[in-house]
C-alpha cells in the first residue's frame, strides 16, 4: 500500500502503513478537508472518512471539557473499538490530525506509538517552514 496524494503527506503515511495489520489511513485538516489517504480508501472513502473524524474530534473535546467542567478541551488522541478493527485519531497542535484503521489483530500500542511519532514529526515541519508570505530575498 501507499498514500494518495502524495506529494507533501507520503512521508505521514507510509510508515504508518508498515505496522502489521493496518489498512488504512487519512491526514486531514481538523475541519474535515482530505489532505492525503492510503490506497485502500477511495477519494470519496477518505473524504467520509475525514468528515466523520471532524465530527468524532469535535464532540470528543466537548465531552472532555463537560466532564473537566471547563469551556474547552483539547483531545490528545482518539481509540474506537469494533468489531471490525480499531480507529486511531491523534490531531496535532497545528490543524490536522492522522487517522489510522487497524484490523482486530492489529497491535494498539503499536499503532499508536508509530502514528504519535508521525504527528510529533509532522509537528517539526510545521514549526521548521517559512511563514507564509515570507520572502527570504524581500527587503525588510
Amino acid at each position: 500500500m501507499t498514500s494518495r496524494e502524495a506529494g507533501d503527506t507520503a512521508w505521514v503515511l507510509e510508515p504508518i502503513l508498515e505496522v502489521p495489520h493496518v489498512r488504512a489511513a487519512v491526514l486531514l485538516t481538523r475541519d474535515g478537508l482530505v489532505t492525503g489517504y492510503t490506497d485502500a480508501l477511495s477519494r470519496p472513502s477518505a473524504e467520509r472518512v475525514a468528515a466523520i473524524t471532524s465530527t468524532v474530534q469535535g464532540a470528543c473535546r466537548t465531552a472532555a471539557a463537560a466532564f473537566a467542567d471547563r469551556d474547552r478541551a483539547e483531545v490528545r488522541q482518539v481509540v474506537i473499538e469494533s468489531d471490525r478493527g480499531y480507529v486511531l485519531i491523534v490531531p496535532t497542535e497545528h490543524g490536522t490530525c492522522v487517522a489510522a484503521y487497524g484490523g482486530p489483530e492489529v497491535r494498539l500500542d503499536l499503532l499508536a506509538h508509530r502514528v504519535h511519532s508521525q504527528v510529533a514529526r509532522l509537528g517539526e515541519k510545521a514549526m521548521s517552514a517559512a511563514p507564509r508570505g515570507s520572502d527570504p530575498g524581500a527587503p525588510a
